[in-house]
């Protein structure tokens, strides 16, 4: 993988425009046009609750197919959950990590093959510390703003009522950036700081639709949105077709001149990929 050194010229526009712009920036990778596609930063609690991890998923899974680039920082906990639920689904991922991007000092340690399917998948690793520069207690904050300046809008989807999570959402709120939070109990101190940024006026956020209106994007408009379903075989589409409301499985085979095990197989990898669940002896989309 090659190592660029973004020249001073080249630093994006938006990043210019932070009240301390990086002075030079390394890349490994590819960082997507910023006319083309909306880059949406994502980060969370590094000690994320079961609720969290599913809330980050499903908005992700949703964003399937449109010209957004998942933005976040490689750390732990919602972090990894977003970079890993972007590739899953074919988004564009860019990880801004709290240390340079040499594998000597990635930081943590245990996404470097992450960062590498980052990489691999058309994505990129953007730092502006040296590659070999260690991760400090000052590197994280500093790197944060970049985060924050990337993107078109900022994710929050879990924070305790004090946490680096927040810093970059304050961060963001000064750059202008429009800033959205996934609601949480009132109960769990891991939704004390979304729960707070609502209350202060950012966008409640409970479905994936709710993030493209936020980021301008239209989603009937199927010019913007690629075909969801474009991994799939003849045999999957034919049931996702004849899928308009839920069926038994038995219902399914009628309906398609095909053997029963062939059907069932098929339905097995459509549940896999995401696309179908069974619930109460149902057969739906997702």
């Amino acid at each position: 993988m090659n190592e660029e050194i973004a020249p001073e010229s080249n630093i994006p526009l938006r990043l210019q425009e932070l009240p301390q712009p990086p002075k030079k920036l390394f890349l490994k990778g590819i960082l997507p046009d910023f006319e083309e596609y909306k880059f949406l930063t994502v980060v969370g609690s590094r000690k994320h609750t079961s609720y969290g991890r599913d809330a980050c998923e499903k908005i992700i899974e949703g964003l399937k197919g449109y010209k957004i680039v998942i933005v976040s920082g490689l750390a732990l906990g919602i972090d990894t959950i977003a970079h890993k639920s972007a590739l899953k689904n074919r988004l564009i991922t860019i990880a801004v990590p709290g240390s340079g991007f040499s594998e000597k000092v990635l930081y943590p340690r245990s996404n470097i093959m992450l960062a590498r399917e980052i990489v691999e998948s058309g994505g990129g690793i953007l730092s502006e510390f040296e590659p070999e520069l260690q991760a400090a207690i000052w590197t994280f904050p500093q790197r944060n703003r970049i985060m924050a300046g990337l993107s078109d809008a900022v994710l929050i989807i879990e924070a305790e009522e004090k946490s680096g999570t927040l810093i970059t959402a304050r961060m963001a709120l000064d750059y202008n950036k429009t800033i959205l939070a996934v609601p949480g109990n009132i109960f769990s101190s891991a939704s004390f700081g979304t729960n707070r940024l609502i209350k202060e006026g950012a966008y409640a956020i409970t479905e994936a639709r709710d993030v493209l209106l936020a980021l301008g994007i239209n989603p009937h408009n199927e010019e913007v949105k690629e075909n969801k379903y474009d991994d799939c075989t003849p045999d999957e589409l034919g049931i996702l077709e004849i899928l308009i409301e839920p069926m038994a499985r038995d219902e399914i085979v009628s309906k398609l001149d095909k053997d029963i095990g062939d059907i069932n197989a098929t339905l097995s990898l459509l549940e896999i990929k995401g696309y179908v669940k069974e619930e109460l002896g149902l057969i739906q989309k997702v």
